[in-house]
């Protein structure tokens, strides 16, 4: 992951520093931007030209079901009450995407915990806080949530630490399996990357479920905001240096 020596991005780094990137953080992060710029400008390349990988991958449907569990469904409680519906289908459809990416990769992963994850990784959004990034709201909601059902602390952290990872740029395996699947999976669905290596019928399926209903024009202001309440953030950082308004509208969906 990056930030690996300090733990940017990390729960325990957003709860110190609220979110605030020092200058040598930003400057590491300058790579790994580019680098996940690059390779998303060569995969959706090669969807245009329908030779992308996931033109001939498969997956199986039922790799895509969502968990069942007293987590899931206290997370979902939540995530119904504090997202819009667009934001609601956008956290829906980063687990599905997540969970294919990691069928494809043939990653063992707690299905549950990513679940959870997904589904509050934008909760603390809509009411976040001058000066203090909204995944720390997101990373509280998610710690209450699993205080409730009796989550063990090893489990909450790794919901936690996801969350606040989730969109730092070039999170990787090593960050753990639920941490990369969730950043990997909403990657897919606000600015396409990683999306030429799933099957299009499935990208297709995904959103007939879970609608966009707009989410572009909504999820674009809602970083404007983000943005403009963290000035020294990484949404401020990702739309001065990711071009990351352009990278949502380019993204290979409707809305």
């Amino acid at each position: 992951m990056t930030g690996t020596a300090t733990g940017l991005g990390t729960f325990s780094w957003v709860d110190r520093t609220g979110g605030q990137l020092s200058a040598a953080e930003r400057r590491s992060l300058l790579r790994p931007l580019a680098q996940a710029l690059a390779v998303n400008a060569a995969g959706r390349l090669l969807m245009l030209v329908k030779l992308n990988s996931g033109r001939r991958a498969q997956v199986v449907p039922t790799q895509l079901l969502p968990p069942s569990s007293a987590l899931t469904r206290a997370a979902e409680v939540q995530a119904h009450r504090r997202l819009s519906p667009a934001l609601l289908n956008h956290s829906y459809r980063t687990f599905a995407f997540g969970a294919a990416l990691g069928a494809l990769e043939n990653l063992m992963f707690d299905r549950e915990l990513l679940f959870a994850a997904a589904l509050l990784h934008d909760v603390g959004l809509p009411t976040a806080v001058r000066q203090v990034d909204f995944t720390l709201g997101s990373a509280r909601v998610a710690r209450d949530v699993a205080a409730d059902v009796g989550l063990s602390s090893a489990a909450t952290e790794t919901i936690r630490s996801a969350i606040t990872l989730h969109y730092s740029p070039n999170v990787t395996v090593a960050a753990g399996p639920v941490a990369y699947l969730l950043s990997a999976g909403a990657a897919v669905d606000v600015v396409g990357l990683r999306s030429w290596r799933l099957p299009p019928e499935l990208l297709a399926s995904v959103v007939a479920q879970h609608p966009r209903l707009g989410f572009k024009r909504e999820f674009s202001a809602a970083f404007r905001t983000e943005a403009a309440r963290v000035p020294r953030g990484r949404a401020r950082f990702l739309r001065s240096y990711g071009a990351f308004d352009l990278a949502i509208k380019l993204a290979p969906f409707t809305g």
